[in-house]
């Protein structure tokens, strides 16, 4: 990794590089389903058009990072994937039938999926043997997710779902402005034959297992949250507000994540949070009327987001040695945001059906997630070291 002339600058425009990459998905995670509805997709094309969406994460990010860990270009990978991503957005603007979005759609996240493990690695190794102040880092990204899904919701509301490519082309421009001051050195990379092997013990495939569950169990909100939520009766700015909470909710376990895994360890931390997620999905599937339920399992988001993620990252950075965090974080995001987010919202979307099936999507994601929490307690080491001195 390379050494900043000033480490403290750098998290600042790390800090923007998150506020910007979570604004864009504060745009599109809840609001893609209502812009592919407004265009006249049914349930299953949607489902199948968000499935591709987190599906190219299975791929794009494993092979990003083998570039990464071969040629230390990790800042250089983010600059390149902000300014293509942004470039293929381009096109939403134009209308077009399901294959013209799905091509699209798999162009673009190809690209967009070169940035965030590489974000995780370089903020981690900026901040060295004060790693557990990731949570604050991170929580940059947060409050650039909930200003933008209260700002669309409105948008939205007030001007119809044709308004999201140009809010969304905005942000892609703010991200990739953030991340041409990142530095462009590389970090040392090693001789192919002097490289560690990566090995995959017990550890790391019950975790990303558990991870596959706990994503698939949010597939559900990830496409239809707020299409449930307008056919209950709420408006667009209702539901912006309602992921708004969750958002907020995950700020704050962020800011006091890394003195909970402190006190309680990782595994008790997931285990909690995976049951508590369960508990949310269910609250959602039986009472979405109640609006003081509705606001609770909406606040339980700190758990199913902000505190797994934080312990998330801290697995894979103690599991994983420093000529791997790249593979590391990619294969996290690529197994449980990839293949558990497209499998939970490919089902969904099948499960939904005209939306008659709407409850029971939301047991179908109690059930995951539930699982995951199972798993959990089945995984040797969960607390591991930092780093894992036979992978150096």
């Amino acid at each position: 990794m390379p050494i900043p002339s000033s480490p403290e600058l750098q998290l600042r425009w790390l800090r923007a590089c998150y506020f910007f990459f979570f604004a864009i998905l504060g745009v599109l995670v809840p609001y893609l389903g209502v812009f592919f509805d407004a265009r006249g997709f049914d349930a299953q094309e949607i489902g199948s058009l968000l499935a591709i969406l987190m599906a190219t994460r299975i791929v794009a990010p494993n092979l990003w990072a083998v570039v990464a860990d071969r040629t230390g270009m990790r800042a250089g990978l983010i600059k390149l994937g902000a300014f293509c991503a942004a470039l293929t957005f381009i096109s939403f603007f134009f209308n077009g039938g399901f294959w013209y979005l799905a091509i699209s759609l798999t162009i673009y996240t190809f690209f967009w999926n070169a940035i965030l493990a590489q974000l995780e690695v370089i903020t981690l190794e900026t901040l060295g043997d004060k790693a557990n102040q990731y949570g604050a880092i991170r929580s940059w990204g947060s409050v650039g997710y909930i200003v933008l899904v209260v700002a669309a919701g409105v948008g939205i509301e007030r001007f119809g779902a044709e308004v999201l490519p140009y809010i969304g082309m905005i942000l892609f421009i703010g991200l990739l402005l953030s991340a041409l001051p990142l530095p462009s050195t590389r970090a040392a990379v090693l001789n192919a034959a002097d490289r560690p092997k990566l090995q995959l013990d017990k550890s790391i495939v019950l975790f990303l297992l558990s991870a596959l569950l706990l994503q698939m169990s949010v597939g559900p909100f990830y496409g239809f949250f707020v299409l449930y939520l307008k056919q209950i009766g709420y408006s667009e700015t209702v539901a912006g507000i309602m992921v708004a909470v969750g958002v907020v909710a995950e700020i704050a376990i962020f800011l006091f994540a890394s003195k909970l895994i402190g006190k309680y360890g990782l595994r008790l931390l997931l285990v909690v949070s995976t049951l508590l997620t369960a508990i949310r999905w269910l609250l959602l599937g039986y009472y979405p009327d109640n609006l003081f339920l509705l606001l609770l399992s909406q606040a339980l988001h700190a758990f199913t987001f902000g505190l797994t993620h934080a312990v998330s990252i801290q697995f894979i950075h103690r599991h994983f040695g420093i000529h791997h965090r790249s593979k590391g974080q990619a294969m996290y995001a690529s197994i449980s945001f990839g293949v558990g987010g497209a499998l939970g919202t490919w089902l969904s979307g099948h499960i939904w059906g005209d939306g008659s099936g709407a409850m029971h999507v939301w047991l179908f994601a109690a059930a995951c997630a539930f699982t995951s929490a199972i798993l959990v307690f089945f995984i040797p080491n969960m607390n591991g070291k930092a780093p894992r001195l036979d992978a150096e």
